[in-house]
């Protein structure tokens, strides 16, 4: 009888032992699935097609704000000038000279009145103003942002140029790392908008969502981050070359 009784307690102590392993093994499956799971979103979102839908669509209606730039002068958007020219970037724009000297070729040669540059941070920071000024950049005025304010312009990634007309519809916008493609959002800024671009947002779409198919606005990826086209209308060209963004 004692024998009897210690064997069952040895079965009982097995069956237990083998039902925390299991436990144990059937979390840490969940746990690598989860993070399979999250692995895969992460990379659909970095991905060329990803950075492609950032950005707002040209023609929609742009997000309305008033700010003060580091010299405590306040600029808002929409603006009173003609275009007005959101560079979403900070400090990192040093990795990208040629940006920068797209940005004072672009300050050089348009007037005052017709262009408004802005340079808008993620948020506060101590070294963006003087790495800015010291790149050149001194005569664009410096705007502490936030978060919140980048994802209301749906984006993610830096530098990325918007250009915004006196009505607050978007005339152009791209990640940009080379200055023919700032000189390219510029003039494709100036032209008017097509039929139809009034700022209306599809229903159901996401902000900035692009529509491929060659309809007003639309853009297609080609492939590669910050490439556009769209469809063969008269006023937007495909903006091509290798990208790299600072996040």
């Amino acid at each position: 009888m004692i024998w009897f009784t210690n064997e069952t307690q040895v079965n009982a102590g097995g069956q237990m032992i083998s039902a925390v392993l299991f436990l144990v093994i059937a979390g840490c499956a969940c746990v690598c699935a989860l993070l399979a799971i999250l692995g895969t979103g992460q990379l659909a979102l970095s991905s060329a097609d990803a950075i492609e839908r950032d950005g707002l669509a040209r023609g929609q209606r742009a997000p309305a704000w008033a700010l003060p730039d580091s010299a405590g002068l306040m600029h808002r958007s929409p603006p009173a000038a003609a275009l007005q020219l959101i560079l979403f970037a900070d400090h990192s724009l040093r990795s990208f000279p040629s940006v920068v000297a797209g940005l004072r070729a672009l300050r050089d040669r348009s007037a005052a009145a017709d262009l408004e540059m802005l340079i808008m941070l993620r948020g506060p920071s101590e070294i963006a103003g003087p790495e800015l000024a010291r790149l050149g950049l001194a005569g664009i005025p410096v705007l502490t942002g936030s978060p919140a304010r980048y994802a209301d312009h749906n984006i993610r990634v830096m530098p990325f140029a918007i250009f915004v007309d006196s009505r607050g519809l978007i005339r152009a916008s791209s990640l940009v790392n080379h200055d023919w493609q700032v000189r390219k959002l510029w003039q494709i800024a100036g032209l008017p908008l097509e039929p139809g671009q009034d700022g209306a947002r599809k229903a159901g779409g996401r902000p900035g969502a692009r529509r491929a198919g060659g309809r007003p606005g639309a853009r297609r990826a080609v492939g590669r981050p910050g490439v556009r086209r769209a469809g063969g209308r008269p006023g937007v060209r495909g903006l091509r070359g290798g990208y790299q963004a600072a996040v």
